[in-house]
């Protein structure tokens, strides 16, 4: 009997399928992500970063690792947005030698209204029940193994 990660046999239709489908919200997600940041005047690694430092303030290192880019990069990006107030570096308070960036009262409010701008993240899902959305959570989260 083949394994969940036997890759030795090709996948089924509905796999396949699946595949796709995801391709396509993913696809979707990141056009809308795309004009979300645009109306900001933020490029998507911008809005990225700031969406991260809207949740905790974090060390570059850190940064880049989620960024999956290089702390040179990070460093550029965060010199744009602190140019434009809605982001600022502090020292970390568990080891004032490293500096953390952090999002300002603006850059929250701004990763807020690109949260909520979100179209396609939002509708499509508001038109699942509670008890279909609880189920594709529980499914994506067991295909991203958390």
């Amino acid at each position: 009997m083949p394994t969940p990660h036997d890759t030795t046999r090709r996948p089924d239709t509905l796999t396949l399928e699946v595949v796709e489908l995801i391709g396509e919200v993913v696809a979707r997600f990141h056009a809308d992500y795309e004009e979300a940041a645009a109306e900001q005047a933020l490029t998507g690694a911008q809005a990225k970063l700031l969406s991260l430092l809207s949740l905790e303030p974090l060390p570059m290192r850190k940064l880049a690792q989620k960024l999956k880019c290089e702390p040179s990069n990070v460093t550029g990006i965060v010199d744009r947005l602190e140019a434009r107030g809605l982001v600022e570096r502090r020292p970390d308070p568990a080891d004032r030698r490293v500096k953390v960036a952090a999002a300002t009262q603006e850059g929250r409010r701004v990763a807020r209204g690109l949260r909520e701008s979100l179209r396609f993240a939002r509708e499509p899902l508001a038109a699942l029940s509670e008890q279909e959305r609880l189920a594709l959570r529980d499914a994506l989260r067991t295909m991203l193994g958390d």
